[in-house]
């Protein structure tokens, strides 16, 4: 996934200082700037409008994502929720515990992205 951020160093410190994330690869060549964030493994999920709805529901109470939203599975969600508020954020809905039994919370980022950060129960770390 690329981003297109409208304020660049304030999204690299977001994403870097916010998760604790190292850039990969940085480029400054004068036809812009860009940075590589190693994020792990990768999955897509496609969600119809209704699934989409009902993911919305249970994480923010209301329809409110766009056509995208990131999903980062964290070790410790508390400790990255603070971390991101403390970067910019803004907490769209609290932590709660899923009905698939993760925690999850609904954050958004300084240009409005939805993020989902989740940490799987404690049994299934590191799977």
């Amino acid at each position: 996934m690329a981003l297109t951020a409208s304020d660049y160093e304030r999204s690299v410190k977001f994403y870097c200082d916010g998760l604790g994330l190292e850039p990969e690869q940085l480029w400054n060549n004068g036809q812009g700037r860009a940075l590589i964030l190693n994020m792990g493994n990768a999955t897509l999920e496609i969600f119809d409008e209704t699934q989409a709805q009902t993911i919305d529901q249970i994480e923010a109470g209301q329809r409110i994502s766009g056509q995208i939203r990131f999903a980062l599975q964290v070790p410790d969600l508390n400790l990255a929720m603070e971390q991101l508020l403390a970067h910019g954020a803004t907490l769209v809905h609290p932590p709660i515990i899923t009905p698939w039994g993760d925690y999850n919370v609904r954050l958004q980022d300084p240009d409005g992205m939805q993020i989902t950060l989740f940490q799987k129960p404690d049994n299934e770390q590191g799977k």
